[in-house]
């Protein structure tokens, strides 16, 4: 595989699959069919400004300040960072976009989730056609994707340091 294609494949691999959450329920449950409503911005910048949302592979940082993105993953030995921004609408769809850098080279992508909510209940996918979830039960659950969202900045140190050893090796 040639090393653009390689990294075009990691880069969409990191959005579309470290990116989505660990979801403890069945890929096929839709959102109820009672009437849903989109989250506001608002509510979706309180929900992701300044916190790191962590996968199992490392996690990304949603810097409230000019609306900034760092990320940082280590899949199988293979360390990755992204530097973007993230975005929010009225509609309930939350957006982050960033520059992926490994030792293979660099490829932008672009990963946007919807949020829709039942009374306190959240629920999200992946757009355009992921598969509904709870994200957050309006009595919050120990398994809730929710809970993956943390104040503390897990990601920032490690993505400057590897960003610090792939300009050296430049």
């Amino acid at each position: 595989m040639m090393q653009g294609s390689y990294l075009k494949w990691t880069a969409g691999c990191l959005l579309s699959l470290l990116c989505l959450p660990g979801i403890a329920v069945s890929a096929g449950q839709k959102r109820p069919e009672r009437q849903t409503v989109p989250l506001t911005a608002g509510e979706l910048y309180t929900l992701y400004a300044d916190k790191t949302w962590t996968w199992d592979t490392g996690g990304g940082r949603f810097i409230g300040d000019g609306r900034r993105m760092v990320a940082w993953v280590n899949d199988k030995g293979m360390q990755s960072l992204a530097e973007g921004s993230w975005s929010v609408d009225d509609n309930g769809q939350f957006c982050m976009r960033g520059l992926w850098s490994n030792k293979a080279g660099s490829a932008r992508a672009s990963t946007c989730f919807g949020h829709r909510k039942v009374g306190a209940t959240i629920y999200q996918r992946r757009q355009p056609a992921g598969h509904w979830y709870v994200f957050k039960h309006a009595r919050p659950r120990s398994g809730d994707e929710f809970n993956k969202l943390v104040a503390s900045d897990t990601v920032s140190k490690k993505a400057s340091d590897l960003k610090q050893v792939l300009m050296a090796e430049k």
